[in-house]
């Protein structure tokens, strides 16, 4: 693989010329003048979070995927979203609930404990550190069940502290 050309490499390119004569001859040069050559790419047994930390990291659209030195094929931003959507669940009919805990080992399994206990099921559980106060992590629960008022109330009660939904009235004094 020799370089790169995106959508924002064509843009660039055109921008760069308001004369519309040069532009014509510039847009009629070979891709090697707008090609980037040094490519960041990724091998098919990356984990999806490592790619999407390229993604985020390089402000990229586009990622090859090379193995033995071959282009084996091209994951786009849209590919990633759609990925990261099917991780997360979130195109699965529920609920989400966020729940703010200590950052100790065990509490997941408390937590879920109490999901079990009740009978609601747990689709997909994301962990994220709590930007404030890192003795706390944020725990996302995707649950299979509409209304989730009830489970929020049984989680209130073992004194857990949801944060979303935000259900005025409902969370304990």
């Amino acid at each position: 693989m020799v370089g790169i050309v995106t959508e924002r490499d064509i843009e660039e390119a055109a921008l760069s010329f308001l004369d519309e004569k040069v532009l014509k001859e510039k847009l009629e040069n070979p891709l090697k003048y707008i090609m980037k050559k040094k490519v960041i790419t990724a091998h098919p047994l990356d984990f999806v979070e490592e790619v999407a930390v390229i993604f985020y990291e390089h402000k990229i659209g586009c990622l090859p995927i090379v193995s033995d030195d071959k282009l084996v094929g091209i994951i786009t931003g849209t590919n990633l979203l759609h990925t990261m959507v099917e991780l997360t669940g979130a195109n699965q009919p529920g609920s989400q609930i966020e729940i703010r805990v200590e950052n100790r080992p065990g509490i997941l399994y408390e937590v879920t404990s109490v999901f079990r206990k009740h009978n609601v099921n747990v689709q997909t559980v994301l962990v994220y550190p709590d930007k404030h106060d890192r003795k706390y992590k944020i725990l996302v629960f995707r649950v299979g069940t509409i209304n989730p008022t009830r489970i929020i109330s049984h989680l209130e009660k073992e004194g857990l502290e949801v944060l979303w939904p935000n259900m005025p009235g409902m969370h304990q004094q």
